[in-house]
């Protein structure tokens, strides 16, 4: 099973109704500089490290980043991960 696109009002939605592990995929001072309330901050670069943080492989988890590009990687790799329930933010936080 792939991850799941969404729209910041899908997020929203989605915030409402679960409880979700929001990862900011971008660099630390990007995340410093705007970011999504309750959110992580894992770069990408340093993404493997996401185990140490979640360790439910059943989690909810929603990835983004400035414009979608590094999420959808990131997405991509905690599905091939083996987490389960992944969605990634297509238009980033800037958008």
């Amino acid at each position: 099973m792939d991850y799941i696109n969404i729209t910041m009002e899908e997020l929203n939605n989605i915030k409402e109704n679960n409880n979700v592990i929001i990862i900011d995929v971008r660099s630390p001072l990007e995340y410093e500089e705007n970011k999504l309330e309750k959110s992580i901050n894992i770069p990408l670069y340093e993404l493997k490290s996401v185990e140490s943080k979640v360790k439910d492989k059943n989690a909810t988890i929603i990835v983004y980043c400035s414009s979608g590009q590094r999420s959808k990687k990131a997405a991509e790799r905690l599905k091939t991960m083996g987490y389960n329930e992944v969605y990634n933010l297509i238009d980033g936080i800037n958008n």
